[in-house]
Order: structure tokens, then C-alpha cells, then sequence
């Protein structure tokens, strides 16, 4: 009797470990199965759309992610308002546009808010009459072809005449390198530039003073790519409290991608705190664009893309987490909503319309095997607390005591924080912790500006604390504050401008009107603050020189 109870409880034990083993294996083939919809077709079980092209089979899932170590923007919470917000936005200006005449002014003020967004594939507006292009003048000002000083080999990031191999799989795992791609070159240290793809050429480029050079056509092809290259892989990045995505292009390029979740003519409610606020996809884009008007050129490269859910990220994905967050929502739009620390839940999903989805990329800077990067930490950070205030809100003499720090009491990192001060607030950028520098540059080289997504939150609120470090250190370079000058004119102002540069994105408009007249206003208040500086302490007390000749003489660009 003894005998025979043994003898059921093994077969019993047998028995769950094999249905243990049969659900795992069915666990693991889910994903292949749900791949496919009904009738043998893959994708999504929703409604396909006419003429559907047909789709090549689904990837198979790796053992392992095989993506090489990337850089680390840092990037924040999220909302869950989609791209279909921008068909929405332009029902609502064209139901304003055939309202009545009544309210006067203020309906006036109300019709010259209003405009229709513009779709993907739509015609452009052409250029302004009359003084056109006026980009293209103020880039053939002086101010902007000021040559830089001569490169010796130490100045460049990289030597393109040296033994490094720029192979992009150089930081891949080997199995990665042994599946079945199709590019037509792989770029080596020992073939022409010329064969390059186009964001090898931005990394060469990179210099002590420059992330790229004002006239680099790689630039903007870089800019093409971005949204024309084709996506063969994407996984989420880790870090940060918001979702993030990194996209694998066909010719190894690499871009961060930010998903769309605040329509362009929401502020940011009143009651969020800076480091609760949104990412904001088109505020990434309008960094780039307000970077290169006031000729820093520190931001990397970013365009706007429309961006097939399904197509280029569910189908491609090799990151398995990723790719179970996906769903059908009830408005039969397909979903996702990824891990991360903060909004990455079914609540806060990322939909599309029906899967298409609007998102910024931003070109990877190289890698860090190849180029390392410093971390510092801005002494103007804030808190990040609801109660605590920060050293510098309560001590009106902070910037003594930093400008007795390396590497402020030397060089020109102190003026490297007051440029990036007024980019901030221009942008009105509260979420300003960290920055990164080039290490093999040392202390002598300017400040990366990452991390922009948490501009472009509140047009009708100027926040004056961003302002702060201008105010106590009272120092800015001479060549910033000309430029500033010159933009505050009407011939060349900076609304006009941005708007302009703006257009050239695939996903213009990229920022609602009041934005752009904000940082017409925030100039002035910038100027402001420059000129009770000088009238304090002196012209050549605040403004340092960094001409190396008078300004109507300065060397330029060849």
C-alpha cells in the first residue's frame, strides 16, 4: 500500500512538470502566434486598412539584446495624448475661422491664434514676399562667419588619418554582425569621407568648439536621414522616468526617439512641478533650431518623424518587455506603453491613429567607447524637491563662491553656462541638473546641450529663476550678446527666424504662435538683464571679449 502511494506521487510530481514545461513552451511561442492575424495575415487583429501593402514575416526573437552601450540622455514623464491631436487641433481652428465677427477684439486676438497644422506630405507655404529667406541673410551676417581658431589634432574629437577603424559594429556582438542585413558599405578608417553615411560624418566633425561646423552639408542630410532611413531595430532605453526609444537604421545609425504626448498648443498645468512635467517631442526639434539661430551649435542634430507603430516599432522590436505592452485600445487604435520608472502604464499609453504616431529623433553622439563624455553637475541645479530650495535661491553671492571652483575660476566654462542659461530661458527650461563635455577636451570645450524636452512648456509664463546665474555672475560673451542684439531687430527677428528654420521639419508646425513671440519677449527680458549688469559693474567688467579682432573685421569662414 506504502509502495503504491509513492509510486501515484511521482507520477503525480511527472504530471505538473510537464504541464509546467508545456505552458512555458506555450509562453514562449505566444509572440510568434499573436504576430499573426486572422487568415494568415501578420499584424495587428484590427480592421486592416485598404490595399494593405504586404508585410515581410515577422523577426525572430534573439536570445539576447545585442545593441551596443549608448549614450545616456537623461528624459522624463509623459502624457498619453497622441498624434491624433494635431487633426484635432486643426478641426478646432477651422470651426474657429466660421465662427461669427462677435466678441471685437477678442476674437480678433483669438482668429490670429488660430492656424491649420500642416499634415506629412502637404504642401509647404512658400517663404515670405519680399525680404525672403531671412535665415539665409542672417547667416551671411558677420557675427555668423566668424572663423573659428586653427585646429591643431588635439582640437579634433577624431583623426580620420590615424589607426582607428570607424567600423559602426565595431561595439556589436557577434551575432548581431552575422544576421542577414543588406547595406551597401561599411565605412573604415581607410576609405574616403566621401563614402561615409552621414552620421559618421557629423561624429568627425566634432571639434573643441563645435559639434558641427555652420556650413556641414552632413547636417542636413543627417536631418533627412533621420526621418527617410529605414528602422530595422528598436528597444527601449534604460534611465530616465519617461519612455524612450532607440532606433536602429539601416545604415547603423543610431537616434533617440521621443514619442509625442502633449498636442502643440497645451501649456503645462499650473500646479506641476518643473521635474514632474512633460517631455515634449516638438520641444526637442525647436531646441535643435534655436541652437543653431544663436549660432551655438551644441545641440546634436533632431527632425520630427511620422512613425508606423506597428511597421517600425512592434515588428522590429527585439526587446520582448517592449513588445507585450502593446494593445488595441477601445477606439481600435494600437497602443504601447513600454517600462519605465514614471506614466508608463495602460493609462498613460502612447496611441496612435489608427498606429501612426508622431516623435522626435535626436542623432546619437558616438559612442562612448570611442569618445568618452564627463558628467558635471550644474551649480545651478535645483532642488528637484516640493519644499527644499537650492543654495543659489537663497544666497544672492552663489556665483563667488563658483567662480572659486574649478573649472570655473578658469577658462570659459562660466561663460559656457551663461550661454546655456540663456538658451533655457528663451526656451523656458527649468530641468537643467547635468551636462556633459567631450573628456579628451579637457576643461577647455563647450557644454553639450542634451535634454531639452521640458522646454516650450508655458508661453504665457516667463520664469525669471532660469535667469538666475546671468543675474549673479553678471558675465556673458561679447559674441552672444551681438548676437542677441541683432536678433532682437525687426529684420531679424527671432520668432520670424525660428519660424521659418521650423518649416524645414517634415512635422511643421513644430511650435504653436505664443510660443514664438514668448521668445521674442524673453529676448528683451535677456537684454534687460544684460544691461543692469553693465550699468552696475561696467561694460568690460560684463562683457568678455572673445573676438580676437574688432567685430566689423573679424576673420570669416572660407
Amino acid at each position: 500500500m506504502k509502495m503504491l502511494l509513492v509510486r501515484k506521487f511521482r507520477v503525480l510530481i511527472l504530471m505538473v512538470f510537464l504541464v509546467a514545461c508545456t505552458m512555458h513552451i506555450m509562453i514562449d511561442l505566444l509572440p510568434r502566434l499573436e504576430r499573426r492575424g486572422p487568415e494568415g495575415r501578420p499584424g495587428c487583429s484590427c480592421p486592416p486598412p485598404a490595399a494593405a501593402p504586404p508585410r515581410a514575416a515577422a523577426p525572430r526573437w534573439p536570445s539576447k539584446h545585442t545593441l551596443r552601450i549608448l549614450q545616456d540622455f537623461s528624459a522624463e514623464p509623459a502624457s498619453n495624448l497622441s498624434s491624433q491631436s494635431r487633426e484635432a487641433a486643426a478641426e478646432r481652428a477651422a470651426g474657429g475661422g466660421a465662427g461669427g465677427a462677435g466678441g471685437g477684439g477678442a476674437a480678433a486676438a483669438a482668429a490670429g491664434r488660430a492656424r491649420r497644422l500642416i499634415g506629412p506630405g502637404a504642401p509647404r507655404p512658400p517663404p515670405p514676399a519680399g525680404n525672403a529667406a531671412p535665415l539665409a541673410a542672417l547667416f551671411e551676417h558677420p557675427l555668423y562667419r566668424a572663423a573659428l581658431p586653427p585646429l591643431a589634432d588635439g582640437d579634433l574629437l577624431f583623426n580620420v588619418n590615424s589607426d582607428i577603424r570607424f567600423n559602426p559594429r565595431a561595439a556589436e556582438q557577434p551575432e548581431w554582425q552575422n544576421e542577414d542585413h543588406h547595406e551597401e558599405f561599411l565605412p573604415t578608417g581607410e576609405t574616403s569621407i566621401d563614402s561615409y553615411p552621414n552620421w559618421l560624418k557629423f561624429h568627425i566633425g566634432i571639434n573643441r568648439y563645435e559639434l558641427y561646423s555652420r556650413h556641414n552639408p552632413a547636417i542636413e542630410a543627417l536631418l533627412q536621414d533621420l526621418v527617410s532611413q529605414k528602422i530595422t531595430s528598436v528597444a527601449m532605453k534604460s534611465g530616465g522616468t519617461q519612455l524612450k526609444l532607440i532606433m536602429t537604421f539601416q545604415n547603423y545609425g543610431q537616434a533617440l526617439f521621443k514619442p509625442m504626448k502633449q498636442t502643440r498648443e497645451q501649456e503645462t498645468p499650473p500646479d506641476f512641478f518643473y521635474f514632474s512635467d512633460y517631455e515634449r517631442h516638438n520641444a526637442e526639434i525647436a531646441a535643435f533650431h534655436l541652437d543653431r539661430i544663436l549660432d551655438f551649435r551644441r545641440v546634436p542634430p533632431v527632425a520630427g518623424r511620422l512613425v508606423n507603430m506597428t511597421r517600425e516599432i512592434r515588428d522590429v522590436t527585439r526587446d520582448k518587455k517592449l513588445w507585450r505592452t502593446f494593445f488595441i485600445s477601445p477606439a481600435n487604435n494600437i497602443c504601447f506603453y513600454g517600462e519605465c520608472s514614471y506614466y508608463c502604464s495602460t493609462e498613460h499609453a502612447l496611441c496612435g491613429k489608427p498606429d501612426q504616431i508622431e516623435g522626435s529623433l535626436a542623432a546619437f553622439l558616438p559612442d562612448l567607447s570611442l569618445a568618452k563624455r564627463k558628467t558635471w553637475r550644474n551649480p545651478w541645479r535645483r532642488s528637484y524637491h516640493k519644499r527644499k530650495k537650492a543654495e543659489w535661491e537663497v544666497d544672492p553671492d552663489y556665483c563667488e563662491e563658483v567662480k572659486q571652483t574649478p573649472p570655473y575660476d578658469s577658462g570659459t566654462r562660466i561663460l559656457d553656462i551663461m550661454d546655456m542659461t540663456v538658451f533655457d530661458f528663451l526656451m523656458g527650461n527649468m530641468d537643467r541638473h547635468h551636462y556633459e563635455t567631450f573628456e579628451k577636451f579637457g576643461n577647455e570645450t563647450f557644454i553639450i546641450h542634451l535634454d531639452n524636452g521640458r522646454g516650450f512648456g508655458k508661453y504665457s509664463h516667463d520664469e525669471l529663476s532660469i535667469l538666475v546665474p546671468l543675474n549673479q555672475c553678471c558675465r556673458i560673451r561679447k559674441s552672444t550678446y551681438l548676437r542677441l542684439q541683432l536678433l532682437a531687430k525687426e529684420e531679424y527677428k527671432l520668432s520670424l527666424l525660428m519660424k521659418e528654420s521650423l518649416l524645414k521639419d517634415k512635422i511643421a508646425p513644430i511650435l504653436y504662435q505664443p510660443h514664438l513671440e514668448a521668445m521674442d519677449r524673453r529676448l528683451r527680458i535677456v537684454l534687460k538683464a544684460v544691461s543692469d549688469c553693465i550699468e552696475k559693474d561696467g561694460y568690460d567688467n560684463v562683457v568678455e571679449n572673445d573676438f580676437n579682432t574688432d567685430v566689423n573685421t573679424v576673420p570669416t569662414e572660407r
